[in-house]
């Protein structure tokens, strides 16, 4: 569920815990968690409500033909476990790069994993966009890959574009070193 940046800190206080979204369908589930640049929330409820039930003051953007849906959610103060994994430079290059391996051979673009990689410590906060111009990749699906990669905590996402995490500076360091 994406929040404006204004919203951040009224979500981590735990002051925010309602929003107001115009879909076609809920795009959030209750009691499911969901992580947000304030932190991890919870879902508690999630229903749509007539226009006449929007509280004053309240706006609600998007297609006025959609129907309104009510979220209600807590911030819970989880520790992302991609922080953790992504600061940790113990790194089983091995088992990594099997699992690199693997996505690899899935792709229906062939090998991306280290080439990603290479690119993001080459251009750190380069926008998605002209990375993935550079390998003559779509954007979307590009950064699909690189979401990935961060689920391993090999990168990290910033303001604009991405850099290497301490974790991936670490395996593209080992698998270079043994070129």
């Amino acid at each position: 569920m994406l929040f404006p940046s204004e919203d951040w800190p009224r979500i981590a206080d735990g002051s925010l815990t309602v929003a107001h979204r115009r879909w076609r369908r809920p795009q959030v589930v209750a009691g499911r968690r969901y992580r947000t640049p304030a932190g991890f929330i919870v879902v508690d409820a999630v229903d749509q409500l007539g226009e006449d039930e929007v509280p004053d003051g309240i706006e609600v953007r998007g297609d006025p033909q959609l129907p309104i849906t009510r979220v209600r959610f807590h911030h819970v103060d989880d520790a992302d476990p991609r922080a953790e994994l992504a600061a940790d430079t113990d790194v089983d290059v091995g088992s990594l790069t099997t699992r690199l391996d693997r996505m690899d051979a899935r792709s229906p673009h062939g090998p991306w994993t280290r080439q990603t990689l290479r690119l993001i410590a080459e251009h750190p906060a380069r926008r998605a966009g002209d990375l993935a111009e550079m390998v003559g990749r779509e954007r979307d699906d590009w950064k699909r890959d690189v979401r990935k990669l961060k689920e391993l905590g090999l990168t990290l996402s910033l303001e604009v574009g991405y850099r290497l995490s301490p974790r991936g500076e670490a395996y593209l360091a080992a698998v270079d070193s043994d070129d």
